[in-house]
């Protein structure tokens, strides 16, 4: 006779079964499939827009002189990249400007009055060469009456928030992390909710329950949708991080890579608590018609720390947002975005990991007894009390 299965050796074969039949899925496939792709199109999307916002053509009827140094010196203090096109003359100008090669054309520029063609009126545009064209004319204007242009006051700027930039990106990240990871801690601990009625329904957990433990079973669940889910938004995180950098969409890839380390940490102590939570609503009821009324509770919940999370990410201090952010439960949707956003010290995290800890602690102490007690009740919904009962029995 072969010996016994361990109790890990049990826990492992219910979450490699578990694992094994989500894989073959077909919604959850499609579901992960449809994430990858929002993932890239939002990438996309944002590269085009950065390419196509900071970049100017401007053309130069002529020699440009010193008003293609100008012009590129005035488009870095507007932060975008000037690229100067020599043109013939001003017919050629007139028609690089209606074919778009330039976003604008500066005829005269090599004496008189200097004139702008556009396609259409750009404040941004219009600016940025009169500014150059305006600089020009006060070195020409100085040189001519004996003044050294460089030898004046040079203007230095000095930016009192370096990091407002940064933080901007990280919270810009943190909320999309949050979404997916409100979105995964959903769809993850509903397929641990519809598992168990399932199993319920079928009576396989009868036959389950004669090779082992309730709590075994409880675990195995938990612990292989939960390594699915965490492998899943791993996946995305490196999809995204690696597509961000490729793209040049980040500036600090330091600080996203550090944002994206929390979401995924905060993923697995949000999962552990809400799986268990979902896994011990559903052991109450017998048919999938039912999931809806036990589940609504912990996804309410888990509802509203979403919600006040997107809140966080513009009042990170804020009095809801410092409150919800130790509130377990809330935590893990709240608190990686008011780390993204704001500046929360070291004790206020380790605060409500420990919160964290001991709230999935008793669920999964007072949740496991429930689960025992109601998992052999396949007729009708379970009440609490009773399942409590039959589980401390």
């Amino acid at each position: 006779m072969s010996a016994p299965l361990s109790s890990g050796q049990l826990v492992r074969l219910v979450a490699a079964r578990e694992v094994s039949t989500r894989l073959r899925d077909k919604t959850f496939l499609v579901s992960s499939a449809v994430m990858l792709l929002i993932i890239l199109g939002i990438l996309v999307f944002q590269a085009v827009v950065n390419s196509g916002s900071d970049e100017n053509r401007i053309g130069v009827v002529g020699d440009p002189g010193a008003l293609g140094p100008a012009l590129e010196a005035q488009g870095e203090l507007l932060g975008r990249d000037v690229t100067v096109v020599g043109l013939d003359d001003d017919v050629a100008a007139r028609t690089a400007v209606e074919d778009e090669d330039v976003d604008a054309a500066v005829l005269g520029a090599t004496g008189g009055a200097p004139e702008l063609l556009v396609r259409e009126s750009d404040p941004t545009v219009e600016g940025l060469v009169s500014g150059a064209v305006g600089a020009v004319a006060l070195q020409r204007v100085l040189t001519e009456a004996g003044v050294d242009p460089g030898g004046l006051p040079q203007l230095t700027v000095t930016a009192l928030d370096e990091s407002s930039a940064a933080a901007g990106q990280r919270t810009a990240v943190a909320l999309v992390g949050v979404v997916l990871l409100y979105s995964l801690i959903v769809l993850f601990g509903q397929f641990v909710a519809q598992g168990v009625v399932e199993e319920k329904a079928s009576r396989v957990v009868e036959l389950l329950l004669a090779t082992m433990r309730p709590w075994h079973l409880l675990a195995g669940k938990i612990l292989g949708l939960g390594a699915l889910g965490l492998a899943q938004i791993a996946l995305i995180a490196v999809i995204g991080v690696g597509g961000a950098l490729a793209f040049d969409v980040v500036d600090v890839p330091g600080d996203l890579i550090g944002t994206v380390g929390w979401v995924l940490f905060w993923f697995v102590l949000g999962y552990a608590l809400f799986a268990s939570l979902f896994a011990v609503a559903a052991s109450l009821v017998s048919r999938q018609e039912d999931l809806g009324s036990v589940l609504t509770p912990a996804t309410l919940v888990l509802f509203v720390g979403f919600v006040v999370a997107i809140q966080a990410a513009g009042d990170p201090d804020g009095t809801a947002a410092v409150v919800t952010s130790f509130v377990p439960g809330l935590s893990p949707m709240v608190m990686p975005v008011r780390q993204a956003a704001g500046d929360v010290a070291a004790w206020e995290v380790a605060v409500a990991v420990v919160l964290m800890l001991v709230a999935i602690a008793l669920v999964v102490r007072l949740g496991g007894r429930v689960y025992s007690g109601a998992l052999l009740r396949t007729s009708g919904k379970t009440k609490l009390k009773e399942a409590l009962r039959a589980g401390r029995a």
